[in-house]
């Protein structure tokens, strides 16, 4: 690549990655604020959760495919393409005619989608340094802080304004200036070459974890629907190991997995992600329905999670030149069970502010945990191999949040059923299924100590997982390598 060009123009590249990434982030947001409307509209209740679960199984099953692919033919091209066929997802998403189509048209949308957050977080890895890195990657922590905020207002205004269809339409404008910006500004020199794609590995590949992901998010389907997606993903899973071990250009090089740094870094993401969907999904209504406060205020409980990660993102620079790389992964690692605990001592007498704490602080270590597993992944492998192994990172945390939030929801159900008679446990599941259920929780005192115990069995799950995270990064190694970049990281940062 040329030097000059990516210097010249790093800072609106940055800018449109900016763009690009919100265009993505905002989605699920802005979706789930307008999926009542369209419900209304469309009918098909049967295939709600569809809408969501099609768009992740679609983006989590391609991101190591096109962080491969970007390795093979230049992340121009990869990203480019995933924009292209994420608004092409985006337009039909907006004429959908029924539920079915609009769950075929995410899932269309999830294909492009997959592209867009490995091979972006790689060309920052492309264009920064090391010492430069934690402010970018704070500025796309930002990004997705912001999202979260934005997205509700921005659903609601729509659907309430404009037809719904707009709120995927408004991706239209967003994409296509992001690929004009790509075009113009990304520059890269890619080394022509004759490459065989692992077509069938990737095959494989899909097959596997999509049968793995159905498993995981339809859990009430019947036990022999769960036996045969069992069988599938261990079945395709083995054929697809087998082939990767022969093919010349493999989707996932199985020695580039089994790197010890980048084993346990995958294994530590994967975990995190696991106790922060927990975290995400269950605190809110453990705060409207137990602690009997309003939705706004349960939303500030979570604001703080996305204020910690990008402050601590922002940060790493000072920790990195102040403690070095392996004190700071070290140091982020413990935040995150000690922001987890707060969860335990949580009572229906509560402050909010005691949640708020909790969630401010697993973002913080989230934050840590997850820049500086990035950056050591990206640092250890040449640029050839740099797309598979940051797209491994952002794959495993994909894969964290979906276990997780199978896992602790089944957990939650486990305790409402041991707390609760039959009839109790009904009631208190039909109360969550209405509108205003866990206000109506909140008001009955029996009711609301079943959940809050109920709930403290899911708050040790997000303990217990955050403990293993804490351990696992003791796991990852920080060798000679490592320890001269935080040594550059300090001198480059006393030098600004």
């Amino acid at each position: 690549m040329s030097n000059a060009a990516q210097r010249s123009n790093r800072v609106l590249i940055v800018a449109t990655i900016m763009l690009a990434t919100f265009m993505v982030a905002i989605e699920a947001t802005i979706v789930a604020t307008a999926m009542p409307r369209i419900v209304g509209q469309l009918g098909g209740f049967s295939y709600y959760s569809w809408v969501f679960s099609a768009f992740l199984l679609a983006q989590s099953t391609t991101t190591v495919i096109y962080g491969k692919l970007s390795d093979i033919f230049g992340r121009k091209p990869v990203l480019i393409g995933g924009i292209l066929i994420f608004l092409v997802g985006s337009l039909l998403c907006g004429l959908a005619w029924s539920m079915m189509s609009l769950v075929l048209f995410r899932l269309l949308q999830g294909l492009g989608a997959g592209a867009i957050q490995p091979v972006t977080t790689t060309i920052i890895g492309d264009l920064f340094k090391l010492e430069e890195r934690g402010r970018v990657q704070g500025f796309m922590a930002t990004v997705w802080a912001t999202s979260a905020v934005v997205g509700p207002l921005a659903g609601g205004i729509i659907v309430d304004n404009i037809s719904w269809a707009w709120i995927f339409w408004i991706n239209l404008p967003i994409g296509i200036i992001s690929i004009i910006a790509f075009m113009i500004f990304l520059k890269e020199d890619v080394a022509h070459k004759q490459a065989k794609i692992d077509y069938l590995g990737a095959a494989l590949f899909s097959i596997s974890i999509v049968a793995l992901l159905v498993m995981l998010t339809e859990t009430d389907a019947s036990a022999w629907i769960l036996i045969s997606l069992f069988a599938v993903f261990v079945i395709a899973g083995l054929f697809f190991l087998a082939q990767e071990k022969r093919a010349p250009e493999p989707i996932i090089s199985i020695p580039l997995w089994s790197r010890r740094l980048i084993a346990t870094s995958n294994a530590a993401t994967l975990l995190a992600g696991m106790a922060l969907i927990g975290l995400s999904t269950i605190l809110p209504i453990y705060v409207q329905g137990v602690l009997g406060r309003s939705p706004v205020v349960a939303g500030f409980t979570l604001t703080m999670l996305v204020v910690g990660w990008p402050l601590a993102v922002i940060l790493s620079g000072r920790f990195y030149k102040a403690f070095g790389i392996r004190r700071t992964l070290r140091v982020g690692s413990l935040m995150f069970p000690f922001g987890a605990c707060f969860l335990l001592f949580l009572t229906p007498d509560s402050s909010p502010v005691v949640a708020g704490a909790g969630s401010f602080f697993m973002g913080f270590g989230m934050g840590l945990i997850s820049l500086t597993s990035i950056v050591l992944v990206q640092e250890s492998v040449e640029w050839s191999m740099r797309g598979s192994a940051t797209a491994s990172i952002i794959f495993s945390r994909s894969l964290g949040n979906t276990l997780g939030a199978t896992v602790l929801g089944a957990i939650l159900n486990a305790g409402i059923n041991h707390y609760a008679s039959g009839e109790a446990a009904a009631g208190l599941h039909d109360a969550l299924n209405q509108p205003t259920g866990l206000s109506a929780l909140a008001a009955d005192p029996a009711i609301r100590a079943v959940f809050n115990a109920a709930l403290h069995w899911s708050f040790w799950g997000v303990v217990v997982v955050a403990v293993l995270t804490f351990f696992t990064t003791w796991l990852i190694p920080v060798g000679p390598s490592q320890k001269r970049e935080g040594a550059a990281v300090a001198s480059e940062a006393a030098s600004h």
